[in-house]
């Protein structure tokens, strides 16, 4: 499979990303994070490499709260199909 090679804006800057993603993807992806600086922005007035960090922090915790969440619901899936499974007997 070959990369592919897609610019995307984010911050007001172009960025040219190679990825084995769909151009659709990494726009996407792109998307997300141009509008988590934006937001980011609009709160505080932090140079721009802060802000970037601070940017990257959030949704850094973003993921892992929805990491974390995903491994609660398989939790509570596999509790439930065992309880389904003692029913059936």
């Amino acid at each position: 499979m070959e990369k592919i090679r897609t610019t995307v804006k984010v911050a007001g800057k172009e960025y040219t990303i190679a990825s084995y993603d769909s151009e659709a993807y990494v726009q996407r992806v792109a998307a997300y994070v141009d509008r988590k600086i934006r937001e980011a922005s609009m709160a505080t007035r932090l140079p721009s490499a802060q802000l970037s960090v601070l940017v990257a922090m959030n949704i850094a915790d973003d993921m892992l709260k929805a990491h974390d969440e995903i491994q609660r619901l398989k939790k509570d899936l596999g509790e439930t199909r065992k309880q389904l499974e003692a029913l059936k007997k």
